[in-house]
């Protein structure tokens, strides 16, 4: 009785699926393909301000990769200093259509990340966790990926992160 009840299932479903209009999300495919810059695998250092005010070099790579086709956007990070693990990242950027926007997903070893408003900005990247701190990334003159982060305070924005990778095969 359960294998026919899953068969029966299983029936359904894929009919149902077959009804389905399977077309990409034209806009969405678009919209990430100004994005492209970002896509690669990359490799570099840069440095946070610690809880000491002090600067805290650490090694950095990223791969970043168009999912789904295209529709998506996958980063794994990965970031050390001295043989420890300083970051394991998982982050996936989608575009926001209702809002005419990217979402920036972001997932952390630790447990922390979210869901972030991003847009492209003259060429950049920024992506806000909170109304006071944002990150900023951009293909520099020498055609590494540069970002850096910043904090508001007293309405000034203040750096407290930065990191430059180089584009593995480059």
């Amino acid at each position: 009785m359960k294998i026919k009840s899953l068969l029966i299932l299983l029936t359904l479903c894929s009919t149902l699926l077959l009804g389905q209009d399977f077309k990409t999300d034209s806009i969405s495919k678009l919209e990430l393909s100004k994005l492209e810059f970002l896509i690669g695998e990359w490799e570099g250092e840069g440095w946070i301000m610690g809880r000491d005010k002090q600067k805290h070099a650490f090694q950095q790579t990223e791969n970043i990769q168009f999912k789904i086709d295209g529709v998506a956007i996958l980063i794994e990070g990965l970031g050390n200093s001295n043989g420890q693990i300083t970051n394991n990242s998982l982050a996936i950027i989608s575009y926001n259509k209702k809002d005419s926007n990217y979402t920036f997903q972001s997932y952390t070893s630790t447990g922390h990340g979210g869901s972030f408003k991003a847009e492209l900005i003259e060429g950049k990247l920024f992506w806000y966790p909170n109304e006071n701190m944002r990150f900023v990334g951009w293909i520099n003159e020498k055609g590494q990926w540069h970002e850096s982060g910043e904090l508001k305070n007293d309405e000034k924005w203040n750096q407290f992160f930065e990191m430059t990778l180089n584009k593995k095969g480059k």
